[in-house]
């Protein structure tokens, strides 16, 4: 193997979705980065590669790990680097270790294969000529609405990673912000045994999920449409009617009010009125 560092997908589900190159890489390169150096072991077992010299790097890991690496590289070595599942730093940990070396001009070779993302793209029947990969919003509310807020009229398939317990607060937390009528796609147990998908709007995806426990269970994606609207600018009139409207009335009970006769989200409103009144 040519000294360097390989980034190898592996599978995110079904075995068969490895690749003969990727095959190749693992058996013979002289050591492999992982993530979790259990779950790779299990991995390279079930595929029957004979396990070489393991190491963890995680976003936690020291400058140790990475002079490890560039050392190994420096000196004539092949090193592969892993994550749990599906294609490395993807959402995953290893930008520092890829920057290391592409700083210290060392060969960076992609071993492309599976990645959640894409194989959700693939099957949503969602545009795919732009996406955004948002990865996982933030985990405090305030923090996750006003990111959610700052993609409100992003045009581009948003494409999300979420976690199971955090699936319904997202979901009704994209309601406020994009609408129920927005359409959106979640993949779960993407190419694993029990895998489904669901296309439909947001509201028919939070009854889907309310209905069905196994839905906050497993990997993942959640995918919503890109704005398809005109701007939110408030018109003239409708921005003084929910301004007249405020004097005598919460300014989320006239959002509330308002989204259901406007076509704009309350989110959108509730800005505007927050805007209005700072000036």
């Amino acid at each position: 193997m040519e000294p360097g560092l390989y980034i190898v997908a592996t599978p995110i589900g079904n075995l068969e979705d490895i690749s003969r190159r990727a095959l190749r890489v693992l058996e013979s390169v002289n050591s492999i980065v992982a993530e979790d150096t259990r779950i790779t072991r299990g991995l390279l077992g079930k595929l029957g590669v004979k396990i070489p010299k393991l190491f963890s790097y995680t976003d936690f890991s020291n400058s140790n790990v990475v002079d490890q690496v560039l050392s190994g590289i420096s000196n004539g070595l092949s090193i592969a680097l892993v994550s749990d599942a599906g294609t490395p730093v993807i959402s995953d940990p290893g930008y520092r270790l890829v920057l290391a070396a592409q700083l210290a001009k060392y060969k960076v070779i992609p071993i492309p294969g599976p990645c959640a993302a894409i194989a959700a793209l693939s099957i949503s029947g969602l545009p795919t000529d732009k996406f955004l990969f948002e990865g996982f919003l933030p985990e405090k509310r305030p923090a996750r609405l006003a990111r959610l807020s700052a993609l409100c009229q992003e045009r581009a398939t948003l494409v999300l990673y979420e976690a199971p317990h955090r699936l319904k607060a997202t979901i009704a937390d994209c309601i406020e912000i994009f609408g129920g009528n927005r359409k959106s796609f979640l993949g779960r147990e993407l190419t694993k045994l029990y895998e489904t998908v669901f296309l439909s709007t947001l509201l028919d995806l939070q009854s889907l999920v309310d209905a069905d426990s196994n839905q906050t269970r497993g990997e993942l994606v959640l995918l919503i449409a890109g704005f398809r609207g005109k701007s939110s600018d408030l018109s003239p009139e409708l921005s003084q009617l929910a301004e007249k409207l405020s004097e005598d009335m919460s300014k989320k009970r006239v959002s509330v009010l308002l989204a259901e006769y406007s076509g704009l989200t309350r989110r959108e409103i509730y800005d505007h009125l927050i805007k209005t009144s700072a000036k």
